[in-house]
């Protein structure tokens, strides 16, 4: 289904309005990094699940040179389908798919967030966003924060830009201290011209551990909300399901999590009552409504229903 001038303004159609020289379909860039921005692995594999639901191919990315301390980003042992022995370096790979029923592409960008020459590194990116077509970006990222694991998570989508604010309707993130490479990259990004939009979602300090399935399915969620695209997420929302009963026995064991847990909820529980209006129930409604309506949609509950937080703040949005 194609937009025309009577469609709701969409970051596909802010992408697909940018001027271009017509030989490559215009394309929107989804990020994400493993390491700093990546709390519970959360976002990177929320950009692998995308991958393979999009059938993205591998394209030529980013060069690995000067870029990574080895001591500190190891490279990995692995074995192959056949048993051969492998040594997996990090990097940084770009994939791109076609989107039916879309005037754009999606480009996939996943990696290790860099050691040094981070300005180089940027970049070297904008530079193959501009080879790609790619006329808006999207940073997925997860964070450590106070929330509790027995909650509903969301995630929180911010924008530096104002254009993207007042389309789409979203926020402008009130962060100052350290950042990440998603941080960086937003900024400049939006420098040179490319609308942003930063998606996190929080994970529980208190099992910070990888994997984190309930921040993963939250950004997963928001990601459906602004592409014709459908995930099967029902193998995701069992591994939540599964993560929350998982924690929930740590915390019968440990009577300082316990109370610790009844803290977070009812701090959450106490914030979240004057959001209970009619408006934010419909907005919620209406975002159920979105997945359940989508072709081959899995018709299975989920564990980010409405009400959960509604706006974690984010160390990279920009």
């Amino acid at each position: 289904m194609s937009e025309d001038m009577n469609d709701p303004v969409t970051l596909s159609s802010l992408a697909a309005s940018a001027p271009g020289d017509g030989t490559v379909r215009p394309a929107i860039m989804i990020v994400a990094f493993e390491g700093w921005n990546d709390a519970g692995d959360a976002a990177s594999e929320a950009l692998r699940l995308i991958r393979r639901a999009s059938g993205a191919k591998k394209i030529p990315g980013i060069s690995d040179d000067d870029f990574y301390d080895y001591q500190f980003s190891r490279p990995q042992v692995r074995r192959t389908a056949s048993g051969k022995r492998v040594i997996k370096w990090p990097t940084t790979h770009m994939y791109r798919t076609e989107l039916e029923d879309s005037p754009v592409d999606l480009v996939l960008l996943r990696g290790v967030e860099p050691t040094y020459r981070w300005k180089a590194f940027i970049a070297e990116i904008l530079t193959r966003a501009e080879e790609e077509n790619v006329q808006a970006v999207m940073a997925l990222g997860a964070l450590l924060a106070d929330v509790p694991h027995t909650r509903p998570i969301q995630a929180s989508v911010t924008s530096g830009d104002p254009g993207v604010r007042k389309a789409l309707g979203v926020q402008e993130s009130g962060y100052e201290g350290p950042t990440g490479i998603l941080g960086v990259l937003a900024q400049v990004a939006e420098a040179s011209g490319l609308p942003t939009l930063s998606i996190w979602s929080a994970v529980p300090h208190y099992v910070a551990q990888a994997p984190s399935p309930k921040a993963e399915l939250a950004l997963l969620h928001r990601v459906e909300e602004f592409f014709p695209l459908t995930i099967d997420l029902e193998e995701l929302t069992e591994d939540a399901l599964a993560w929350e009963r998982g924690v929930n026995e740590l915390a019968k064991g440990d009577s300082d999590i316990a109370a610790y847990v009844r803290q977070l909820e009812k701090a959450q529980d106490e914030t979240e009552l004057p959001e209970a209006t009619g408006e934010a129930i419909a907005r919620e409604f209406e975002r159920y409504l979105k997945r359940r309506n989508r072709p081959d949609s899995p018709d299975v509950d989920s564990p980010d229903e409405p009400g959960g937080q509604e706006n974690p703040e984010s160390p990279e949005s920009p």
